[in-house]
């Protein structure tokens, strides 16, 4: 579904990645793991073709994003949803709004037609439409806002891949275990391919079928759990270590029992 292929890219005379590559197969779930400022996020903006590296290619389905005419990156795009770390629903505008913007902007439906399929998103997400539906993102916890961004990430594209930036970030733990079930929901019953960018160790382990360990813009690890609690890499270990506790218990061996 996606590949990197030895990417590298740079905001000026700043290099953020080097000679990245990885690929997502269909169904999988990849988080994408690292230090802050590691090049992480950046990834996902070059998956999108936001952006274009300076060297190297991005491949969506079969199709290098950077070398199609913007239109074509378009139709491209509708193939995958992106939710990021804050929702970025609009302020000024209902729940129901928000869930159903692309229909609102992009077809001829009526608001009537369209509140049917805000309704089901609402419920699929596992939210009670009667309740937030005319409310404001403001009236709504963060854990809520989240799943109402992953909604309308649904309603738009209806995508074959989902693209989560920091999706548990300053969440309360239930709302943290709400926002990951919907994550394996979306993965599994929807065979969606997901990856997911995240620092929080143990939500990593209850969402991904692979790590990619990002350090100073280079990939520095790629594989499963065990491989990754017995890596050797200074890097990896060197961030891991505030963690390591959370490599043993109920998220370990749920991880190992669900996925292996």
């Amino acid at each position: 579904m996606i590949e990197l292929q030895n990417v590298s890219f740079s905001y000026g005379e700043k290099p953020v990645l080097r000679d990245v590559s990885f690929k997502l197969e269909q169904d999988e779930s990849v988080v994408i793991m690292g230090p802050s400022g590691s090049g992480k996020s950046t990834i996902l903006r070059l998956i999108l073709g936001l952006q274009c590296p300076q060297y190297g290619q991005v491949i969506i389905d079969g199709r290098n994003i950077c070398a199609m005419r913007e239109r074509d990156k378009q139709e491209i795009r509708k193939s995958i949803g992106m939710v990021f770390q804050d929702g970025a629903l609009f302020d000024s505008m209902t729940v129901g709004e928000n869930v159903g913007y692309y229909l609102i902007e992009h077809t001829d439906r009526t608001w009537e037609e369209i509140e049917g399929s805000v309704r089901q998103m609402l419920g699929f997400v596992g939210l009670d439409a009667d309740d937030i539906i005319d409310k404001l993102p403001e009236q709504l916890s963060g854990g809520m806002q989240r799943r109402v961004a992953i909604g309308r990430a649904l309603l738009s594209t209806d995508p074959k891949i989902m693209l989560y930036d920091e999706p548990t970030t300053g969440l309360d733990p239930q709302s943290t275990e709400n926002v990951l079930e919907l994550i394996n929901k979306l993965t599994h019953e929807r065979s969606i391919s997901t990856i997911v960018v995240t620092h929080q160790i143990a939500d990593a382990f209850n969402i991904a079928d692979r790590f990619i360990v990002i350090h100073a813009g280079e990939k520095v690890f790629d594989g499963n759990l065990k491989e990754l609690r017995d890596s050797t890499d200074e890097r990896v270990a060197g961030f891991l270590a505030p963690f390591r506790n959370s490599f043993t218990g109920v998220a370990e061996r749920d991880f190992l029992n669900t996925r292996h």
